[in-house]
């Protein structure tokens, strides 16, 4: 297990995708409790009627408060619980699925029930914090008098809704997450699992930590709008996570389909506007499919013939996230491929059509034409 491209996944490609999803839900929760311990503008109580009650603040009092290192540390704390929730549950995730892994293999229809349901729980989750009535309670929060009884400082309070979210956030797993999820699932013992997890965790955390502080400082001066915003983008997230699931499931209703089904409806000169196709080779009645994944997706396009044993070889170069899960729906089947490397699977004699290739998420496609 190669932990240090696990690290790098998580530092650009993870980081991204789940500041997206997860990010604008803690900018949202970070948001609603700024809003909720905004000061109250205070009263002037006449002189007349003043009580011993009524005192005024020592001025040491109110500096002690107010201190950069005290305010830098009352920023940073939501997004450092959420972290801290983040890494304890999906380490043990991690450990579950190592544990698993030599036991039971996720198939490519449960890894597509999962994403198609984690993209429903993120749209719904960015509905609520648009205020979308009928979905404005499907938050992660503790409730107010269970969290003023726990816990008795300020700095406590803030910290455990975040905290939770963390926890909380296996369940909402950006498209990333799920690949490297798969990954766990191989490494073959909990311990391996674990790490590749926590490692993952680890390599979202610097743009997490951006993300929060930088909320929590606007939080004031947006009030609504960032949540807005976030909100937004989360229920943007959302679809793409959906449309990943369909496009897993190969279902005609995937965006590369509809566009696909667009594009031979709207040009005229098919062969034209289409990439060109290679060729598999063929030699001594057998067949190979040769294509490349890149950091960048899948090339090339290739026509195949049909009823000739087949060979597909998967070129890696450089492969990384979700490039990685290499996916045919249409037979149930995912591998893992190298970041480096070449993956050979057997296809045996394939029948006139097309078969579609994805990556774990749903986000890179391609397809062989076959004649």
């Amino acid at each position: 297990m190669n932990l240090t491209a696990v690290l790098l996944t998580g530092l650009l490609a993870g980081g991204v995708s789940c500041a997206a999803v997860q990010g604008g839900l803690l900018a949202g929760l970070i948001t609603r409790q700024r809003r909720a311990a905004a000061p109250v503008a205070p009263t002037t109580v006449p002189a007349t009627k003043r009580t011993p009650t009524h005192r005024a603040v020592p001025a040491d009092r109110a500096v002690r408060t107010a201190t950069p290192w005290r305010t830098v540390g009352d920023d940073l704390t939501p997004v450092g619980a959420f972290l801290a929730g983040k890494l304890l549950s999906h380490t043990l995730l991690g450990a579950l699925l190592g544990a698993l892994g030599t036991a039971v293999q996720l198939s490519v229809r449960a890894h597509t029930a999962l994403q198609l349901v984690a993209g429903v729980l993120i749209i719904a989750f960015g509905l609520a914090q648009l205020g979308v009535p009928g979905f404005r309670r499907f938050v992660i929060e503790p409730p107010a008098s269970f969290a003023r009884i726990v816990l008795r400082s300020t700095r406590a309070q803030t910290a455990f809704a975040p905290a939770l979210l963390g926890l909380a956030s296996i369940f909402i797993p950006c498209g990333v997450t799920l690949s490297v999820e798969a990954l766990a699932l191989t490494s073959g013992s909990p311990t391996a699992g674990a790490a590749t997890m926590a490692v993952f965790v680890l390599g979202t955390s610097p743009l997490f930590a951006l993300l929060g502080y930088a909320a929590r400082k606007a939080a004031t001066a947006w009030r609504g709008r960032l949540a807005l915003a976030t909100g937004a983008v989360v229920v943007v997230m959302g679809l793409l996570t959906f449309n990943g699931g369909l496009e897993l499931a190969g279902s005609p209703l995937a965006a590369s389909h509809l566009l696909a089904s667009t594009s031979t409806i709207t040009n005229t000169d098919a062969t034209s506007s289409s990439p060109a196709n290679t060729d598999a080779t063929v030699a001594d009645g057998h067949q190979t499919i040769t294509i490349t994944a890149t950091s960048d997706g899948y090339t090339p396009t290739v026509t195949a013939k049909a009823g000739i044993p087949t060979s597909l070889v998967v070129h890696s170069e450089n492969a990384q996230g979700c490039i990685r899960a290499f996916t045919i729906p249409e037979r149930n089947l995912q591998k893992i491929l190298p970041a480096t490397g070449d993956t050979r699977i057997e296809l045996g004699a394939l029948a006139a059509g097309t078969l579609g290739y994805v990556c774990g998420m749903g986000m890179y496609t391609g397809e062989i034409t076959i004649n």
